[in-house]
C-alpha cells in the first residue's frame, strides 16, 4: 500500500472518528414546544398563572447585526428617531403628558415612544435614552392622588383609558432597562383604581373596549414581578369588559388595526383561567380572518380599515399599524405557546409586508400597504378602499396619526424576539437575523450566542457560543415549517436529526468558549394557490414572497400640500418641511402580468448590498427569471387603483415573455399575487 493511500485512509478515520466523538457528546432531539416550566434565571409566569415555555430577555440583550441593525439605525435617523421634533402631538409645549395641564394628550406619545424607548436601549444610544427619560420621569412625576396616570380623557362620559394601556407597555420596556423603582408601584396603584371603576363605565368605548387584551397583558406583566395576589382579580375584569373574541365563527370587530391585536386577547387570558378554550379562540380568530380577508401573500388581510364583505383582493391591504400590531401579537403568542408557528408568521410579515411599507430612507411611511400595488399615489380611491381620503397609498411623513407614531415599535420588538430564553436555562434562537445576544444558561451562567448570517436572503445560520466557563445548556433551533430537510453541523462535524420542519431541534451539550453550531434551511422555490382569490397563485423561496420586479418612479411632493397630509397630523413650529418630503409612486414598466406556473423559475444570487440594506429593488441581492404572459385588459379602475385580478377568462397574450421576480419586501411597487397564464377555454 502507498503513503498516498496510506494517508488519505488515515485521513478518513480520523475525520469519521471526530464525527462519532462529535455526535457522542452532543445530542439532538426534534421536539414540538419547549417544555413550560419555571426559570431561575429570568422573570417566569408565577402560580396561579399558566407556565410559559418561551420568556422574553430583558431589552438590551439582544443586539442586531447585518440588514436588522441597518434597519435600526435608518430608524434611528428616520421618522421615529426624530419624530420628536417634527410631529406637534409630541411638542412638549402644553404636552397632557407632561404636566397637569396642557391642551394634548392621548396615544401618539406612548405608540411613539415604547418603539423610541426600546430602539434607544437596543442601540444604546445616549442621546435617545435622555430624551425617554425625560417622558417616562414626568409620566411618573405627575400621577394622581387617586393612582391615574396620564392625561384624563373621556369618551361618553367614560373614562378613556385605550392610550394608558399604550404607556404602560412603554413604561414596562422601560423597567426592564432601568429597574426604576417608581415603575412597580405606579403600576399597582393605578390598577387599583381601575379595579374602583363601575363596571358600567370600565372600557366603554371604541378602542378601549376591543383591546383590553393589551391592558391584561400589562397585569401579567406586573404580577409576575410582584407576586400580589390583590391584583388577579382585575383580569376576570378586564376579560369581562372587553369584547368578545371567543366568537365560535365571528369576529366582535373587523378594524384592521383592531383584529391584529385583539384577536391574542383570549390566548393571554388563557394565562390567568387555564381554560384550553381560550387558547383555541386566539387560533381561532386568527383562522378566521385568513380565511375571509386573508387570501393573499405577505401574512397580512384585505381590511385596509375595515374589513368588508366583498372587498378582499389582494390590492386592498393593511394600515401599518396593523401590520405592527400583527408582529408583536405573533411575538406574545411565541411565548405564551412556544408554537414555532407565530414566530414563522412573524416573519412572514415583518420580511413581506412590513419591509415594504416604508420608505428605505424610514423618513415616510404608507397608511396601507397591498400585496398588489401597482401604483402608490394621494388620491381618493373609495369605494375600492375603505377609508376615502387623500394620501392613503402614498409615502408620507404624515400619511396618519396612528401609523407615524406607533410604527417604531416594528423593528425594536422584532429584534428583542430574535432568542429567548427557555425555563430548563437555555436558549431559543426565533426569529433570525444576525445578532449577538448575552443571557444567562444553566446556573445562572452568562454566555455570549452570536448569530452570523444573511438570512433570509441565505440559507445557513452560524451560531457561535462565548462563555467564561463550559457550561451544559440546550439550544432550541427552531426550524420553519416551510423548509425540508434541515441540517445541523457543531464545530465542523455533522450530527444526525430527524426531520424538523414546524417544529424545533434541541440540542444538548457541554459547550466550551468558540464552539460553532451551523444551521442549514434549504430553501426552494414553492407556489401558493388562493382558491378564494380567483385561484391566484404566488411563488415563494423559503420565508420570502416573491413579487414582479417594477420600475419605480418615485415623484417628490411639498408634504405641506394637504393632498399628502391627512386631517389628523399636525407639523410642529419652524419645521423645515424639505427634510421630510411625500412621494407618489408610479410604474415605469408593465405590471399587467399573468405567471406562467409551469415552466420553470430560475435563481440568480447577485452581491450582497454594501450599505447592508438588502430591502429594495435595485440592492436586493437575490432575483428570479419566470415566464409570464399579458392581460391587456388588467389595469386600473375607475377610481385610479390598481384594479381587482382579472377572471380565467380575461383573454392573455398569445406570446409569453421572461419576468424578473424579487423578494415582495424589496418591492414599493408590487403585484404578488398573479392570476394564472392559461386562459379557459372559450365556449363554442
Amino acid at each position: 500500500m502507498n503513503n498516498i493511500l496510506c494517508k488519505t485512509i488515515a485521513g478518513a478515520l480520523i475525520a469519521a472518528g471526530a464525527t462519532i466523538y462529535a455526535q457522542a457528546q452532543t445530542s439532538a432531539t426534534v421536539v414540538e414546544r419547549p417544555q413550560a416550566g419555571t426559570s431561575a434565571n429570568y422573570t417566569t409566569f408565577r402560580a396561579p398563572l399558566v407556565e410559559a415555555p418561551l420568556l422574553k430577555l430583558p431589552v438590551g440583550s439582544v443586539k442586531p447585526q447585518g440588514w436588522l441593525r441597518e434597519y435600526m439605525l435608518r430608524q434611528k435617523d428616520g421618522l421615529n428617531g426624530r419624530l420628536g421634533t417634527v410631529s406637534a402631538w409630541l411638542d412638549k409645549n402644553n404636552n397632557q403628558w407632561l404636566s397637569d395641564g396642557g391642551d394634548h394628550g392621548w396615544e401618539e406619545v406612548p405608540y411613539w415612544l415604547r418603539g423610541y424607548s426600546s430602539l434607544a436601549y437596543i442601540l444604546d444610544d445616549e442621546d435617545m435614552k435622555k430624551e425617554a427619560q425625560v417622558w417616562f420621569d414626568a409620566v411618573l412625576s405627575n400621577l394622581k392622588s387617586d393612582g391615574f396616570l396620564g392625561p384624563h380623557n373621556y369618551e361618553n362620559n367614560n373614562p378613556e383609558l385605550w392610550a394608558q394601556m399604550v404607556m404602560l407597555w412603554a413604561l414596562q420596556t422601560y423597567y426592564e432597562y432601568s429597574g426604576d423603582e417608581r415603575v412597580i408601584p405606579a403600576m399597582e396603584n393605578y390598577f387599583k383604581w381601575e379595579m374602583n371603576v363601575p363596571d358600567s363605565q370600565f372600557l366603554k368605548g371604541l378602542w378601549q373596549e376591543k383591546r383590553g387584551g393589551d391592558n391584561l397583558w400589562s397585569v401579567l406583566w406586573l404580577y409576575n414581578r410582584n407576586g400580589d395576589e390583590s391584583v388577579l382579580p382585575l383580569i376576570d375584569k378586564l376579560h369581562a369588559n372587553t369584547s368578545n373574541w371567543t366568537m365560535e365563527n365571528d369576529l366582535p370587530n373587523w378594524h384592521g388595526v383592531n383584529v391584529a391585536q385583539g384577536f391574542r386577547e383570549p390566548a393571554t387570558y388563557y394565562m390567568y383561567s387555564g381554560d384550553p378554550a381560550m387558547l383555541q379562540a386566539t387560533y381561532r380568530d386568527f383562522d378566521i380572518m385568513r380565511q375571509r380577508y386573508g387570501q393573499m401573500p405577505g401574512g397580512m388581510y384585505a381590511a385596509d380599515e375595515n374589513a368588508r364583505a366583498g372587498y378582499f383582493d389582494p390590492r386592498n391591504g393593511a394600515e401599518t399599524c396593523a401590520i405592527v400590531e400583527q408582529m408583536a401579537s405573533d411575538e406574545i403568542l411565541m411565548g405564551i405557546t412556544g408554537d414555532p408557528f407565530w414566530a414563522d408568521h412573524c416573519e412572514n410579515v415583518a420580511l413581506n409586508s412590513f419591509t415594504a411599507s416604508m420608505a428605505p430612507d424610514m423618513k415616510s411611511l404608507r397608511y396601507i400597504t397591498s400585496a398588489n400595488m401597482a401604483i402608490s399615489d394621494e388620491k381618493l380611491h373609495g369605494p375600492s378602499i375603505d377609508n376615502n381620503l387623500r394620501g392613503m397609498l402614498s409615502m408620507s411623513p404624515f400619511s396618519s396619526r396612528c401609523c407615524q407614531h406607533n410604527h417604531g415599535m416594528g423593528w425594536p420588538y422584532y429584534a428583542e424576539h430574535l432568542v429567548m430564553a427557555t425555563t430548563d436555562g437555555g436558549l431559543a434562537t426565533m426569529l433570525y437575523a444576525a445578532n449577538e445576544t448575552t443571557a444567562k444558561v444553566a446556573d445562572g451562567k452568562e454566555v455570549k450566542l452570536t448569530q452570523t448570517t444573511n438570512y433570509p436572503f441565505d440559507e445557513v445560520i452560524s451560531l457561535t457560543v462565548g462563555t467564561a466557563d463550559d457550561v451544559a445548556f440546550p439550544l432550541y433551533l427552531r426550524v420553519p415549517a416551510w423548509t425540508d430537510g434541515a441540517s445541523l453541523t457543531v464545530n465542523g462535524s455533522p450530527v444526525a436529526v430527524e426531520s424538523a420542519a414546524g417544529k424545533y431541534i434541541r440540542v444538548d451539550r457541554t459547550w466550551s468558549d468558540g464552539d460553532i453550531v451551523e444551521l442549514t434551511l434549504p430553501m426552494s422555490i414553492t407556489y401558493q394557490t388562493w382558491l378564494q382569490n380567483k385561484n391566484s397563485i404566488s411563488v415563494n423561496y423559503g420565508p420570502l414572497t416573491l413579487s414582479l420586479k417594477i420600475d419605480e418612479v418615485w415623484e417628490q411632493h411639498d408634504s405641506r400640500d394637504h393632498e399628502f397630509v391627512q386631517d389628523d397630523s399636525h407639523w410642529q413650529e419652524g419645521v423645515d418641511a424639505s427634510l421630510w418630503p411625500c412621494y407618489v409612486l408610479k410604474p415605469g414598466s408593465d405590471w399587467n402580468y399573468a405567471l406562467d406556473a409551469d415552466s420553470k423559475i430560475t435563481v440568480e444570487r447577485k452581491a450582497w448590498p454594501a450599505d447592508n440594506f438588502p430591502f429594495t429593488s435595485q440592492s436586493v441581492p437575490l432575483e428570479f427569471k419566470a415566464t409570464g404572459v399579458k392581460v391587456p385588459s388588467w389595469g386600473y379602475d375607475e377610481t385610479g387603483m390598481t384594479d381587482l385580478l382579472p377572471t380565467k377568462y380575461a383573454p392573455r397574450d398569445a406570446t409569453s415573455t421572461t419576468i424578473t421576480l424579487i423578494p415582495m419586501g424589496a418591492a414599493r411597487l408590487r403585484i404578488a399575487a398573479f392570476p394564472q397564464a392559461v386562459t379557459a377555454p372559450q365556449e363554442q
